[in-house]
């Protein structure tokens, strides 16, 4: 698979597992409180920055838009796949969603007070990825918040890790590297959660939310 087919080879694999994928994660934070509790920093951080849209980037069935609702925020879903739209518009006929690309959003530049992006960046080609944070970084208010999660990889020397995900080809990230892209990209790190792996997980990755905040500066320029 070449790379700039990645987002058509996940988008149809996601169409086609759609309705499991809906059932399985429907209730997946019952059972983890950190990811309930960074969801909750996130839209407190939002709200303290003078609230604004939050979009929820590769939103799937949307579970978590209807989470980030509960919590207070003026939240809505995003997904490039159509089926798992279509399940989220049924699931929850309150809340908006779109479907639509990371790396070309349809939104206007500075309108979001926060941005999530829970698990979507992880199929993303290693060199297509400051693309879509500079897409995260245009549609950001000054002073909004970006929530990203992701799997990390063992080893921090290497940026990234291809793994065997169910579904499409995926990537995990040192933390430390994506901070780095993150702030070329002009969100500074404000804060970073681990969770080691439990016994029961089926894979053994260390989970990262890294929360960032846009700078009121552009992004970093790149030196010659």
């Amino acid at each position: 698979m070449i790379e700039h087919d990645a987002l058509r080879f996940t988008r149809e694999a996601y169409d086609a597992a759609a309705p499991l994928y809906a059932r399985l994660f429907r209730d997946e934070l019952r059972d983890r409180p950190l990811d309930r509790a960074i969801l909750s920093a996130f839209a407190e951080a939002v709200s303290a920055s003078g609230d604004g849209q939050v979009a929820d980037l590769g939103c799937g069935p949307g579970h978590i838009t209807a989470c980030l609702d509960e919590l207070g925020l003026a939240a809505f879903g995003v997904d490039a796949s159509p089926a798992m739209i279509e399940i989220a518009r049924q699931t929850y006929p309150g809340l908006r969603f779109d479907v639509g690309s990371m790396a070309a959003l349809d939104i206007a530049d500075g309108v979001l007070g926060g941005v999530l992006s829970r698990w979507s960046i992880i199929h993303t080609p290693p060199r297509e990825l400051p693309v879509i944070l500079a897409e995260f970084h245009r549609v950001l208010a000054p002073g909004g918040h970006l929530l990203v999660g992701f799997s990390a990889s063992d080893d921090p020397s290497h940026p990234t890790q291809v793994f065997d995900h169910t579904v499409a080809p995926a990537y995990r990230w040192s933390p430390d590297h994506l901070a780095a892209m993150l702030r070329t990209a002009g969100l500074a790190e404000v804060a970073r959660m681990v969770r080691e792996p439990q016994p029961t997980d089926r894979r053994q990755f260390k989970e990262i939310h890294l929360l960032a905040r846009k700078s009121e500066a552009g992004p970093a320029q790149s030196k010659a």
